[in-house]
């Protein structure tokens, strides 16, 4: 299927207005980590089909296993790589499957950006027959990481957007699925360039290419993202972030936000 098929936005961020800013990155800055991959991949178990739900440009999705890919964004599958099977318009709300197609589903740091989280989510227990991996920040520690002293909006609009690991636990619960949570411990020199893999290298939010790889700034206020980066230019100068969280550039790993929940039906 072409990706210049153009189609409507899903979600709370519109990847097709964004192509030529946040849709950039992908790819290249959000790369997928190999531990991180590697965590995902072993919650999917034994599935030999696997449906990955707002694919995107195809990060963490199993190559030794028959993938099927879902991305509504025109902007999104045209990041996607050549050796990536083509993904299929569509969205988390409207899953054109049989009941019980696939032996597992995946969604990587996709779940807030749908338009009706609740009705995905029964679309995504209706498909799968066994397990459900979803990669997901936990609203209640998105707080927890330094960058939220310089840019608290950031980290606002992140608590709101994203779902409670309790209310996903519950949904899954009504569609008779059992729900664990396992937090993910990110490395230093973490590949995939969302904000708290960044956690030794404040020198990383001074690049405009990587705030664009990262959703989270499209729900802050006018004028707060240059206020908060010219002063983390300005404490970076004068040493104030290395009085302050100068430790962090000697932690191997950071235990971040970032969690993988899986759901097995029962």
């Amino acid at each position: 299927m072409s990706s210049a098929v153009s189609s409507p936005p899903s979600g709370d961020f519109d990847y097709n207005a964004n192509r030529g800013t946040h849709t950039a990155g992908y790819g290249t800055i959000r790369r997928a980590d190999p531990r991180i991959q590697s965590q995902i991949h072993s919650a999917l178990g034994t599935a030999r089909t696997v449906l990955n739900i707002g694919a995107g440009a195809g990060s963490y999705e199993p190559t030794d296993r028959h993938v099927v890919a879902i991305e509504p964004a025109a902007a999104m599958r045209a990041r996607r790589p050549a050796h990536a099977v083509p993904a299929i318009i569509a969205s988390a709300e409207s899953l054109p499957f049989d009941d019980l197609s696939f032996d597992a589903a995946m969604g990587t740091l996709t779940v807030h950006q749908w338009r009706d989280r609740a009705t995905g989510l029964r679309e995504l227990c209706r498909v799968t027959r066994h397990t459900i991996v979803l990669l997901t920040f936990d609203p209640e520690h998105v707080h927890d990481f330094w960058l939220n002293d310089y840019i608290p909006e950031l980290t606002d609009a992140d608590q709101i957007r994203m779902p409670r690991i309790s209310a996903l636990a519950e949904a899954f619960a009504s569609h008779g699925f059992t729900t664990t949570s396992q937090p993910v411990i990110l490395h230093a020199d973490c590949i995939d360039g969302f904000t708290e893999a960044y956690f030794a290298r404040p020198e990383m939010f001074l690049d405009d290419a990587v705030r664009q790889a990262q959703s989270a700034w499209g729900f802050v206020p006018p004028g707060a993202e240059e206020r908060a980066i010219s002063a983390l230019r300005a404490d970076l100068a004068n040493g104030a972030w290395e009085r302050k969280y100068g430790h962090h550039r000697t932690m191997p790993t950071y235990q971040s936000s970032l969690r993988v929940v899986v759901a097995q039906r029962t």
